[in-house]
């Protein structure tokens, strides 16, 4: 071989291997730890000055429940998946307060062995991806059976002193991308659930849709397939299915749209129930304990009515299971993207049980998924 064509194929090589560094880090390559950490200290987990983290500071010793800790602390999460050297699966010691979601609660050996997750339902789902982190905290702290447990034995219509009320807790995603198979929404005896909502291939697992530092969405990763998304707030304008779910003529609504129309339309039977059934008229407000007496039944939650000491507390077992819902699909911000299909059964299933009592004039329009 002549020494010009040896030059040639190695001036061939050279820029054949550039090129594939150059794919590499453009590519696969990982972001810079500064890049990552920046994201992260953007984002909710590491608030340290949120409430998530600071709610126990009081407390003397300031320490977490254990109930508490698996999620609000690093070193209570640490603690449940066994990286502290302790058993698996359960807090051993109340943590002290003040640590935020650090890198480490996801990226140790336990962590990334996680495979399994259980629900609040105690229904063990199979998470062979880095999700299963995900879903540990943002599964609820209850479920279906929390409410059948509470009402048991109950006359669904008598006001019992022994309930109250039951909430799912916050940032439930995971209970709603899950669905029937986790359970994780108040379902009606009878009725079938969808279960996990599969979205196209990709685009399956928390952090295919969500950066796992920042925990934003990326626009450009939907359009595609959504072609009105061009910026965040073009998310809400989502839609896919061409069924009228809430009667109005309308097929190219929102679903985030139609699931307002089921959710509004839930507490408005909620109110027409309390005033008529129990005489005891309700309001919701946005911040704990949520549901209050309308003193002045007027069907607005007044500044004088939202405090604790008003706090709504004549519950039967119907209401128990219809406020639950109201709140799971409260709490999920997402759950148009999550999972339209099962909170709508759960908005629909809970306006037709109110209707055994109450007129909801709405059901007539509406169509169960």
């Amino acid at each position: 071989m002549k020494w010009s064509a040896i030059l040639t194929l190695g001036l061939v090589l050279i820029a054949l291997a550039g090129v594939i560094i150059w794919g590499y880090r453009f590519f696969v390559a990982p972001e810079s730890v500064e890049s990552v950490s920046d994201k992260w200290a953007r984002s909710g987990h590491a608030n340290a000055a949120s409430l998530a983290f600071t709610y126990w500071n009081e407390s003397e010793p300031p320490v977490l429940p254990p109930t508490c800790a698996k999620c609000h602390s690093l070193y209570g999460y640490l603690d449940f998946l066994g990286a502290d050297g302790t058993p698996a699966g359960q807090i051993d010691k109340a943590p002290w307060v003040g640590s935020v979601v650090a890198c480490n609660a996801c990226h140790n050996p336990q962590a990334h062995a996680l495979t399994r997750v259980t629900f609040p339902s105690g229904i063990e789902v199979a998470e062979n991806t880095r999700s299963a982190n995900c879903m540990q905290c943002h599964q609820a702290y209850a479920a279906s059976i929390t409410v059948d447990e509470a009402i048991a034995g109950l006359e669904m219509d008598v006001v019992s002193a022994d309930l109250t009320f039951l909430e799912p807790h916050y940032a439930i995603a995971a209970a709603t991308l899950l669905g029937g198979d986790a359970q994780g929404g108040y379902q009606y005896a009878g009725k079938t659930y969808v279960g996990r909502f599969a979205h196209v291939e990709d685009y399956q697992t928390c952090t295919q849709c969500h950066d796992p530092h920042d925990t934003a969405l990326n626009p450009d990763t939907c359009s595609p397939c959504h072609s009105n998304v061009v910026d965040r707030a073009d998310l809400r304008d989502i839609r896919r299915s061409a069924v009228d779910y809430d009667g109005d003529g309308d097929t190219r609504e929102p679903i985030a749209a139609e699931i307002a129309v089921f959710h509004n339309a839930l507490y408005s039977a909620i109110k027409n129930y309390a005033a008529n059934v129990i005489k005891q008229p309700i309001v919701y407000e946005g911040t704990y304990p949520y549901f209050f007496t309308d003193t002045n039944a007027n069907g607005i939650a007044d500044p004088d009515e939202t405090n604790y000491g008003n706090r709504y507390v004549t519950w039967t077992p119907r209401l128990v299971q219809a406020a639950y819902n109201y709140q799971f699909v409260m709490e999920d911000h997402g759950a148009y993207m999550h999972n339209a299909r099962y909170v709508l059964q759960l908005l629909y299933d809970s306006l037709e049980n109110l209707g055994e009592t109450v007129s909801v004039t709405e059901l007539e329009h509406f169509t169960r998924p």
